[in-house]
């Protein structure tokens, strides 16, 4: 992996550069858009056309029967079902501390102001298929909509030659999800959000795709809720000479096999662990059974940059605003003061990058591409909404009317104020 030596004002800027989301494909924009106009105007039919085009697959019923969901399961490898299980239970334990609850409000004389706390009525969730399936990410996406309380859970999952991932439908039947399709790509993010005969509309979708699928989630954004739009895996390590270069290499090599536009980082004040680290990668690459992909994301997309010190290593991933941050450092807590940037911290030696990603309990769908300065992981609070509501006393509107009026007549908004002197039109 190349590592870079420059000064601290240039590293954070090259960092930056790096990290940031890529431009959007103009061609798959326009062949998106294509997509989401057949399904939206021909609906099922657009879909089946679609499938036989991308996924070789003429189906007839898109809807996958739950007695295909319960032989999977019945089916599944006992360690699979185990494991998934496990995931299940620190998920959910960790997902309901964060259900908000609204409040009322009655402190004012007369007045009660409060927010109402309500589920999204339907949620859809993508799922990719064949060789990029990720059971696990049905978890992290459905567990937390039922926590939040949502009635209608719409999984879509790109059909396969050889039949639907068993474990996708394995993770479907753990997570309590019955209502399936076989439809993937573009097509089925159009589905769920305009709704055809076979598939009804649902009010936010959900989950990981490929490029067409983030373009599709864009571009219907508006129409439905999205949770983001998301771009390449990303790993950022801070980790000096007290840290396993092998250890290192290995976690930043968990996400470089993700994808060919991976990004893994590392950020150290020590030069001779940066040269370890280097060549650990290049040792572990050569035995890794995705190298190919591997070793595209670190040779295109990778970097070891070098600072002067610990706290510049952090002003350097602040701005990267990394997916994933490891903290790879002797009491690697008291540091976490220092993050500003990341959607998901991993603190000290242990906590490698993949205990997030499948048991730790904290959900694995994050922002990617810098925006975890703006975006959050993905949770129970995505999949509900807000709702306001006052009540006021005539005594308590008096009060206020004066202040009401001089600012809908500063606005030149004349009926926002008549409407309040309106209550007191009989007032002697």
């Amino acid at each position: 992996m190349k590592i870079i030596d420059l000064p601290l004002a240039d590293t954070i800027a090259y960092a930056a550069k790096r990290s940031a989301v890529a431009a959007s494909d103009p061609a798959v924009e326009a062949s998106v858009a294509a997509i989401l106009t057949a399904v939206r105007t021909e609906g099922d039919a657009a879909i089946r056309r679609y499938e036989k085009q991308f996924d070789n697959a003429d189906l007839t019923d898109l809807r996958v029967p739950q007695s295909a969901i319960d032989d999977a399961y019945a089916n599944a490898p006992q360690d699979l079902i185990a494991a998934l299980e496990l995931a299940k239970r620190n998920i959910i334990s960790y997902h309901q501390k964060e259900k908000a609850t609204g409040f009322v409000d009655t402190e004012q004389p007369g007045v009660m102001r409060g927010e109402r706390i309500t589920p999204l009525a339907a949620v859809g969730v993508y799922v990719p298929g064949g060789t990029a399936a990720y059971p696990s990410s049905i978890l992290m996406n459905v567990l937390p909509a039922k926590i939040a309380g949502v009635a209608r859970i719409a999984l879509v999952t790109p059909p396969q030659a050889d039949g639907l991932n068993q474990s996708v439908l394995t993770a479907a039947k753990i997570a309590g999800v019955t209502e399936v399709y076989q439809v993937g790509g573009a097509q089925a993010i159009a589905a769920l959000a305009y709704g055809t005969e076979s598939i009804p509309r649902v009010d936010k979708i959900t989950g990981p795709g490929n490029i067409f699928v983030a373009t599709a989630k864009k571009q219907v954004f508006g129409t439905v809720s999205i949770d983001m739009i998301a771009g390449p895996s990303e790993i950022g390590v801070i980790a000096n000479a007290a840290a396993d270069p092998e250890n290192v290499a290995a976690d930043l090599l968990s996400q470089a096999e993700h994808d060919k536009r991976s990004r893994p980082m590392l950020v150290t004040p020590d030069r001779d662990f940066a040269t370890a680290v280097s060549a650990a990668i290049d040792r572990q690459l050569t035995t890794l059974p995705r190298e190919e992909i591997a070793r595209a994301s670190v040779e295109n997309e990778g970097f070891i940059a070098l600072v002067p010190d610990l706290p510049a290593a952090f002003a350097v991933m602040n701005a990267i605003a990394p997916e994933h941050l490891e903290v790879q450092l002797p009491d690697a807590a008291q540091y976490l003061s220092l993050i500003q940037n990341a959607g998901s911290v991993f603190l000290g030696f242990a906590a490698s990058e993949p205990v997030g990603d499948y048991v730790a309990g904290p959900n694995h769908i994050l922002p990617t591409g810098g925006t975890s300065r703006f975006f959050s992981a993905l949770g129970v609070t995505d999949f509900m909404k807000r709702t306001q509501f006052i009540t006021y006393s005539k005594a308590a509107l008096a009060r206020e009317e004066s202040a009401i009026t001089t600012l809908a007549r500063t606005e030149g908004l004349e009926a926002h104020a008549r409407a309040v002197e309106s209550r007191f039109r009989n007032d002697q």
